[in-house]
């Protein structure tokens, strides 16, 4: 793919040459008709025209060789920090654990998984979600509700505290601002695509914050720009048949708080860390047993240089489940988008990161799952009781 790039942009340069030529030889044409006469003026005039045809078919030459450069340019993946370890999805390197996972059997009971928990608290229903919305869909009821309102609340809280600006961003978007931050590359067979509209149902709010200063020059000095963004968010899940169809884990819908920051590339490595910070004081804040891990270089996606995930422990399952990442795209998707700093008159492009907050279904799962008691009630992370009207325990509802 480099080598045709590389053959393709060469092909620009020359027909953008060639064409460069073949119109200054035009425009001295010009000045020579008007002076000329006789013969001389018929001559040049012969040759004006055969000159026009030449222009027009090395502007076509050039136009194509510069869109198919282009196209082989917008393909390409990300550059990958070479601190990254090499490899396929099981290839990550486990950087911590924190917390330890609760011995069920010392406490003398067996765990309820969150599907059982969701229904003995009124919490969940997912199968009126598949009645009515088909596979991977389900209704967040009662408790369950609020439940949602509080992690939302509770993120929105924390981010703002740290200096984000909080937005509520579209879930509908242009074809630009989807294939910007990368989602129309490897991503795009989990895209939904309304084809009469053009319009793309996001994965993440990263799209829109994202594209939110596309075609943008910001200054320097008003950097970083961080944001919060709730949305709804949308994934076809296409290639996971048979996984995880039992419950909430992976879904079409869900909704999401996603931190996003444009800063100097000097400084996006250690803004990255600051991002995977404010996630784990989130979970530690939840009380969640959780490990973070350096995700490998072939499960990267286009778009990041560098990627972790946090993988909150899931009892039920007897192993770690993400429930939040954060990513260094450096300045992959701002070039994509044009959005360029100013530093001293001089324009470069800047970087750009994300990092999930809190992604609700999976955060709720490992809640009920992590905090669950013998009777089937769950108590809940002292952080969060604020946000649910006190409440200390989620109790089971009466059939």
């Amino acid at each position: 793919m480099v080598d045709a790039l590389l053959s393709a942009d060469e092909r620009r340069r020359a027909s953008g040459s060639r064409f460069d030529e073949l119109r200054n030889e035009q425009r001295l044409l010009g000045k020579q008709v008007a002076q000329a006469k006789g013969d001389e003026k018929t001559s040049l005039l012969q040759r004006t025209k055969e000159l026009a045809a030449e222009v027009k078919a090395a502007d076509a030459e050039q136009s194509a060789a510069k869109e198919e450069a282009d196209r082989l340019l917008r393909s390409l993946a990300n550059l990958i920090d070479p601190a990254a370890p090499v490899g396929g999805e099981e290839d990550f390197v486990t950087l911590e654990e924190i917390g330890t996972p609760r011995d069920f059997a010392a406490e003398g009971f067996e765990p309820r998984d969150h599907v059982e928990l969701g229904q003995i608290l009124g919490a969940i229903d997912t199968e009126r979600g598949a009645k009515v919305a088909g596979a991977r869909s389900y209704y967040l009821t009662g408790v369950g509700a609020l439940l949602e309102l509080a992690l939302v609340n509770m993120a929105f809280a924390q981010a703002t505290t740290a200096g984000f600006i909080p937005m509520i961003t579209p879930t509908l978007v242009r074809p630009a601002a989807m294939d910007g931050t990368g989602f129309l590359g490897q991503a795009a067979e989990n895209v939904y695509h309304l084809k009469e509209e053009d319009r793309y149902l996001v994965g993440t709010s990263e799209v829109p914050l994202a594209a939110y200063h596309m075609d943008e020059i910001i200054e320097a000095d008003k950097l970083p720009l961080r944001y919060a963004g709730y949305s709804s968010c949308f994934r076809r899940e296409a290639g996971t048949y048979g996984k995880d169809t039992r419950g909430i884990i992976r879904v079409h819908q869900f909704e999401k708080v996603e931190m996003f920051v444009y800063t100097t590339p000097e400084d996006a490595e250690n803004e990255h860390r600051r991002l995977l910070q404010w996630e784990k004081d989130f979970l530690n804040a939840l009380e969640l047993p959780y490990r973070v891990i350096d995700v490998a270089s072939g499960d990267l996606g286009a778009s990041a240089a560098r990627k972790f995930d946090i993988e909150a422990w899931i009892p039920t399952q007897g192993k770690y489940r993400e429930v939040t990442s954060t990513s260094n795209t450096t300045e992959y998707q701002s070039r994509r988008l044009a959005i360029r700093m100013r530093e001293e008159g001089k324009t470069r492009p800047l970087a750009t990161l994300n990092g999930t907050l809190v992604a609700v279904p999976r955060t709720i799962v490992a809640i009920l799952e992590n905090h669950q008691q013998a009777d089937g009630s769950v108590v809940v992370p002292e952080a969060l009781r604020p946000y649910l009207g006190g409440r200390t325990v989620l109790e089971p509802v009466a059939k």
